[in-house]
């Protein structure tokens, strides 16, 4: 080959053999496209019979190569014969148009293009007759290769005009065919040029000229039908994706190449060292960075702001969407976590978290999706804000709101950790029938990017839809509750009948010993015996009735600090029970009821609490409430449990547990006008709080309590 690289015989004849099946199966995509095109194309179309003609002597072209080799001189031939044949597609694409008499300068070009192109078998002719020597061989090929990139050429250009100056009608109907023709005379000009440049026809794309036969033929035949016209390539985001992913892949793969072959031109072992040192080093760093989640992320925004006309693909997105909430079985998360994952997987947010109402109005954490390194505090967000929320029905942008944004006087409401929190990313209410069900926060995306309309507008309308899920959750959990007490209620109804049957006849008992007795001190035995299990009984049947009530109006004022030593006391001989601080305050509230809630709490910190780890417990005031704090470092509780499990009768966490210590602690505690919080990390303990109004400040909280009642029904009036 002169001026050529040396090919080996092995890679050679690998060549020969990826030639012969290429351009086989190109004779055989042309032979069927030409019989689609006679049978189905659109016989309205001027340039059918001459598009059938071409794919003929194209696939005769390819057989011929196939057959003899693109060396022999029928198969060059042939090729002069196929460009005749497609220059004439062109003219023929013009008279569709109605161009073929306006545009002048279009017949001159043609009538070149031809007469240029019949000249080849003349130079073929010349060639192979008086090309004795290798100076007129090499003349005559330079010349013959010459004439084809001057062919090429000219046909881009037709082509150009063609499709640059049609009307839209024409240009859609053209398309298919256009696009198969420009691929073609590109491939034919590259190919030229190398042989030009090289001095002999080069293996390597002679061999790969057979599959551009065969795309060609299939678009034409696309191009042809009726239907080809409306027929749109519309590739798929994640499709696009892929292909960008794998460009940016191969081009990383082509300059490494091109730099180490570099290196590798330079000479000595110095030379060969750093060739294997750049190609180590940039491996490593293609496997450990390619892969990784920031440039995925960063790509597909890069493709989505520049390759497509909105951001979200929305069927690909609802249909994930319904997948993610729909997932079931023993091992898939909660509908708290599902709500999180559909949102975070819109805006490709790593993780999440889900706040709900409590029975004060303010919002607690729920629940949390890959997000355990923050800390939430009891109260995550305040009625005032969640009020905002639900009124403006808006989706914040936190970074907006850190910047000075205060578009809807979100600022001053917006709590202190989510500001502090670098990673929070957007707050998107969750609203159902215009009520305010919950709120999401979304991290941060790994590849940084600032909320538009259109993220605003799409997670405010999933934010709805996930609304209706949490909604139609809580009214099954609701009637499921309503269930277990009206059962509850049936079965202690019983109970409480038979215990106060009891009571009474216990009662008649001691009544009837107060007459009739004859022992003085039997009599005296007898009669604090009897009283004393009827008070049991009586209290009993009081602290039963509150299941079904709101407890006893009993209030007083005491010491909180001597109820809590009390409850410790109780617990000396079972497990460390430790007050750690007690401030002193009088507090107004049923002691005994207190007494009964606390030691719920400290039997449920004692129960979750190793041996050698104390319960701790601390008394203080604000100077309005007094305060009691439990305080354990057990396995503490999951905030789906607090939320869900804790306060509901009936659920446990303990194996032979009957699920009503908290929800009593929490009723008796509410009775007497108190209030029970909880805060709780897993592994980390859980710390109940009982707040009581301090018997000084009772009267002034209750007469403010009466006043914005009554001035709330003014305005309204």
């Amino acid at each position: 080959m002169a001026g050529g690289r040396a090919v080996t015989g092995g890679a050679s004849d690998l060549w020969m053999l990826a030639s012969f099946a290429l351009h086989l199966g190109g004779a055989i995509v042309c032979a069927v496209a030409a019989a689609w095109v006679l049978r189905r194309g659109d016989i309205k179309r001027p340039d059918r019979r001459a598009t059938v003609a071409s794919l003929c002597i194209t696939a005769l072209s390819c057989g011929l190569i196939a057959a003899l080799g693109p060396d022999a001189p029928m198969a060059q031939a042939s090729e002069s014969f196929r460009n005749l044949a497609w220059i004439f597609v062109l003219y023929q694409l013009f008279v569709a148009d109605g161009r073929a008499r306006s545009v002048a300068p279009i017949r001159p070009v043609i009538a070149a293009l031809t007469f240029v192109e019949i000249l080849q078998p003349v130079l073929l002719v010349l060639q192979l007759r008086y090309a004795v020597t290798s100076d007129l061989a090499v003349l005559a090929f330079e010349a013959s290769v010459s004439f084809r990139i001057m062919v090429a050429v000219g046909a881009l250009v037709l082509l150009h005009n063609l499709y640059g100056g049609a009307s839209p009608a024409t240009r859609q109907a053209f398309r298919w065919t256009a696009i198969g023709l420009a691929m073609l005379w590109l491939y034919e000009l590259n190919y030229q040029t190398t042989a030009y440049l090289s001095g002999s026809l080069p293996t390597e794309l002679s061999a790969l000229r057979g599959l551009v036969f065969a795309a060609l033929g299939a678009l034409v035949a696309v191009g042809a039908s009726q239907a080809g016209g409306s027929l749109m390539l519309r590739p798929s985001r994640k499709v696009t994706f892929q292909t960008l992913s794998l460009l940016l892949i191969g081009g990383y793969l082509a300059v490494m190449v091109l730099i180490s072959e570099s290196i590798a031109l330079q000479r000595g072992d110095l030379a060969r060292f750093t060739q294997v040192a750049f190609v180590f080093g940039a491996s490593v760093f293609a496997v450990l960075w390619l892969p990784s989640k920031r440039l995925r992320g960063w790509l597909r925004v890069t493709m989505v702001k520049h390759l497509f006309q909105h951001r979200y693909d929305y069927r690909v997105e609802w249909l994930r969407f319904t997948q993610t909430l729909g997932q079931g079985g023993e091992n898939s998360h909660s509908l708290y976590e599902r709500v999180i994952q559909a949102l975070a997987d819109i805006t490709d947010s790593p993780s999440g978290l889900l706040l709900l109402p409590n029975e004060q109005g303010s919002y607690e954490l729920a629940s949390r999706w890959q997000w355990r390194n923050i800390d939430v505090p009891a109260e995550a967000m305040s009625g005032q804000m969640a009020s905002l929320l639900e009124s403006g029905s808006f989706v914040v942008d936190l970074d907006d709101v850190r910047q000075g944004g205060n578009r809807y006087g979100e600022a001053p409401l917006l709590p202190d950790w989510l500001a502090a929190e670098p990673d929070a990313w957007a707050l998107v209410p969750l609203l159902h029938f215009d009520r305010l069900t919950g709120v999401v926060v979304l991290s941060r995306p790994l590849a940084p990017r600032n909320l538009d309309w259109e993220d605003f507008d799409l997670l405010r309308v999933v934010g709805q839809q996930l609304a209706s899920y949490i909604a139609e959750q809580a009214g099954h959990h609701a009637l499921m509750e309503s269930a277990r007490f009206e059962e509850f209620n049936r079965r202690i109804a019983f109970v409480m009948h038979d215990i106060k049957n009891l009571a009474s006849q216990l009662t008649l008992l001691a009544r009837n010993a107060e007459r009739h007795a004859e022992n003085p001190e039997f009599r005296a035995d007898m009669l604090v015996t009897l009283r004393n299990s009827a008070e049991k009984l009586n209290s009993l049947l009081a602290r039963l009735g509150r299941y079904g009530a709101h407890g006893s109006d009993r209030r007083e004022p005491f010491e909180l600090a001597k109820v809590v030593k009390t409850v410790a006391d109780q617990y000396s001989s079972l497990h460390p029970v430790q007050v750690i601080h007690a401030d002193s305050c009088k507090v107004l509230a049923d002691p005994e009821a207190l007494e009964q809630a606390l030691i719920h709490l400290v039997q449920n910190a004692v129960d979750a609490s190793d041996e050698q780890f104390p319960v701790m417990l601390d008394v203080s005031t604000d100077g309005v409430m007094g305060r009691v704090e439990v305080i354990d470092s057990g396995s503490g509780m999951s905030p789906e449990f607090i939320r869900n499990g804790l306060f509901k009768p009936f659920v446990s966490s303990k194996n032979a547990g009957f699920g009503i210590g908290a929800f009593e602690a929490r009723e008796l505690i509410m009775a007497m006008g108190g209030r029970l919080d909880v805060e709780s990390r897993e592994g980390l303990g859980t710390r109940f709080a009982i707040q009581l109004p301090i018997a000084a400040a009772a009267d002034l909280l209750a007469r403010t309590e009466t006043r914005a009642v009554t001035n709330s029904r003014t305005e309204v009036a």
